[in-house]
């Protein structure tokens, strides 16, 4: 049973920081691209962070700079590290794997993000 399990959301002051884990089991996580995407109410999800297989990284404009995407592919974990947030990065942030050389794609539940003074 493929399955990705968020973790690290909560509620944080402009300016801090908080680090999102998400941790897969079921397929073979190291052949997957793993990203974090976010859904703010009344918006569509967006892409907000990519690594690749081989540790290729990529973000969206609005968040380069500030967030950190990693993985482990011996713990088959994949992190997302946000600094100097913003009221605008409050979102459900979601995990997700996807293998476009199977057309396979798995989504974790969501975690809350809430930046609040």
């Amino acid at each position: 049973q493929e399955q990705l399990v968020e973790s690290g959301g909560g509620l944080v002051q402009p300016g801090g920081s908080l680090r999102l884990s998400c941790a897969a089991s079921g397929f073979t996580f190291s052949r997957y691209d793993m990203s974090w995407y976010r859904q703010a109410p009344g918006k569509h999800r967006e892409l907000v962070a990519v690594i690749t297989p081989v540790a290729s990284t990529d973000y969206t404009d609005s968040v380069k700079g500030r967030f950190t995407i990693s993985r482990d592919n011996g713990k088959n974990t994949v992190s997302l590290q946000m600094n100097s947030l913003k009221f605008e990065d409050t979102a459900v942030y979601y995990c997700n794997a996807a293998s476009y050389g199977s057309g396979t794609s798995y989504w974790g539940q969501g975690t809350q993000v809430t930046v609040s003074s």
